[in-house]
């Protein structure tokens, strides 16, 4: 609807010597498409609201697009031509096909989203696969819109849990991505009960640092098993990475040391009484007024900040930055944004998201009580299964994986990454309600009365989609590009899982009260251009997730 908007703004530009203009939409259609709040230029005009909204209306002249205004209170109210909504939104769909939605805002800029990072010692949980889903639906929206997008992981290889990891491995042979979760539980367990055992993990994070090459192949074995393990699980839903980047990378290279020095020329950086360098940080308002950062342990050895940073530094110079982060991280961040600003450097974008709940609270790999993402991936799959056999009595197994997958990824992103995700297997699955198999059934059922119609015209008139549900399906469907612009700018795929379950919803009201197939000729025709134009913006929506269609049901 970009055209009609832009016929509105352009008038109110006019009129009202606006620059910034910001429509509302009506809460019922009968009051018209598009509202223009009065209060803004009470101050300048010197009148009420009301008398402002009753001055513009006698200005307004109807036009193709934009047919009549009314007075409602404080409000002046737009009504759009129907008919021509209609032609545009149809014709535009028809016409962009698999690009509708997109308006190109990227073209010619480049982003780094950096997203998942988990620590490579264990299977991922459900929880750690939150972060992933984000980044990766953030990354194909954004290259929907244009943006030429590097996908990295930041894989910390080099920290306290590898050593712990390393330590926790010692005299087993052959150690499998599926042992792992295992032994780092138990080296936990051992740790909480003999306390000496953490010098041993110091011991080996130090010899590491000085490059003590037995040391450095035991981390670099245990972290390449668990990184391929990792990789393989997320592959299967679709989740890809363009670079994975090993913070031992800015040991081995210096870059530690050349941050420190950078640090220093802050003059922030001091020594501690526990022999370590940390940075002031006093002066910004950080949550829990924390006053140092901690670069360095009293041996030496590089902390994780510090790598962080150095990890940033060189991230930044490529182009803007986007990271996704659990919201445990934000003051973290917030401490790592006060050094950025020390440097003088633009900040990254942070994508701060919530836990994904078990009914008994939050997981913990540390303390076992995970449900890992493969297995809940599997399960997911053989209740897909079980029923495709109750309604088909068979199954497809592409079909159940697409719709296995796609319950998993729209139960996690439909909720805004604030909230918490109550997760709930067997309602994502459900073919009813707010969930991915509701969106994919209505694109299947869709396709099934394309393919018995087997002709389309497109020359269909227009005009005969009069009826309620049609404009409201017609009205959803031209809002499509706003939608993804919004979800774009703000970083918030759950607008777009929200917009799907909208228009499957109108749809399949409409489906349930209009006939379509036999419905009259010239109807008939103008019917199946507007479920095939909704067909496409649900495929469009669904593939912004990574969830795939499926052509039958």
């Amino acid at each position: 609807m970009d055209e009609f908007k832009a016929s509105i703004i352009n008038f109110l530009k006019k009129e009202a010597n606006l620059e910034n203009i910001e429509l509302e939409i009506p809460p019922n259609p009968e009051m018209g498409d598009y509202a223009f709040p009065c209060f803004v230029l009470a101050k300048e005009w010197k009148k009420s609201p009301n008398e402002i909204a009753l001055e513009l209306s006698k200005r307004f002249k109807p036009s193709d697009l934009i047919m009549d205004v009314k007075v409602i209170g404080p409000y002046l109210n737009f009504f759009v031509n129907k008919n021509k909504i209609a032609e545009t939104t149809i014709k535009e769909v028809s016409k962009q096909k698999e690009k509708y939605g997109s308006s190109n805002i990227g073209k010619g800029k480049k982003i780094l989203v950096e997203h998942t990072s988990i620590n490579p010692n264990a299977s991922p949980h459900v929880g750690r696969a939150r972060n992933a889903l984000i980044g990766d639906a953030i990354v194909r929206i954004l290259r929907f819109q244009g943006y030429k997008v590097e996908t990295h992981y930041f894989v910390n290889d080099v920290g306290k849990q590898i050593a712990m990891l390393v330590l926790g491995s010692e005299g087993k042979k052959n150690v499998a991505f599926d042992d792992l979760l295992k032994i780092y539980i138990e080296i936990n367990k051992k740790i909480e009960e003999n306390p000496e055992l953490e010098k041993k993990v110091l011991e080996l994070l130090n010899l590491l640092e000085k490059g003590d090459k037995t040391i450095k192949n035991k981390f670099k074995k245990n972290v390449q098993v668990c990184v391929k393990g990792q990789v393989k699980i997320l592959s299967e839903l679709g989740i890809k990475y363009d670079f994975f980047d090993y913070e031992s990378k800015y040991l081995w290279d210096k870059k530690t040391d050349e941050t420190l020095k950078r640090l220093e020329k802050t003059g922030k950086l001091f020594i501690d009484g526990f022999n370590r360098w940390v940075m002031d940080q006093k002066g910004y308002s950080l949550g829990m007024k924390i006053p140092v950062l901690v670069m360095t342990r009293g041996d030496g050895t590089s902390l994780y900040p510090l790598r962080d940073i150095a990890y940033n530094i060189e991230k930044l110079k490529k182009g803007e930055n986007i990271v996704i982060l659990g919201e445990d991280q934000k003051l973290y961040q917030e401490q790592i944004a006060a050094v950025l600003k020390e440097l003088e450097l633009k900040l990254p974008r942070v994508v701060h998201y919530s836990f994904v709940l078990l009914q008994e609270g939050k997981m913990s790999t540390r303390k076992g009580n995970v449900v890992l993402l493969e297995d809940f991936m599997n399960e997911a799959v053989e209740k897909a299964s079980q029923e495709l056999k109750r309604r088909y009595n068979k199954i497809d197994e592409k079909s159940a994986k697409a719709i296995a997958y796609g319950a998993v990824k729209y139960g996690i992103l439909r909720v805004s990454p604030e909230k918490n995700v109550l997760f709930d297997l067997r309602q994502a699955l459900a073919f009813e309600g707010e969930t991915s198999p509701y969106i994919q059934y209505a694109y299947a059922r869709i396709s099934s009365i394309l393919k018995k119609a087997k002709k389309i015209n497109q020359k269909a008139d227009f005009g005969l989609l009069n009826k309620k549900e049609e404009q409201e399906l017609i009205k959803l469907m031209s809002s499509f590009t706003d939608t993804i612009t919004k979800a774009t700018c703000d970083l918030r795929p759950h607008l777009i899982a929200n917009y799907l379950y909208q228009l499957a919803q109108k749809f399949n009201e409409y489906y349930h009260i209009h006939q379509i197939l036999k419905a009259d000729g010239k109807t008939r025709d103008a019917r199946l251009l507007l479920i095939s134009s909704v067909k496409q913006v649900i495929k469009n929506g669904l593939s912004l997730l990574g969830i795939e269609v499926l052509e039958k049901m």
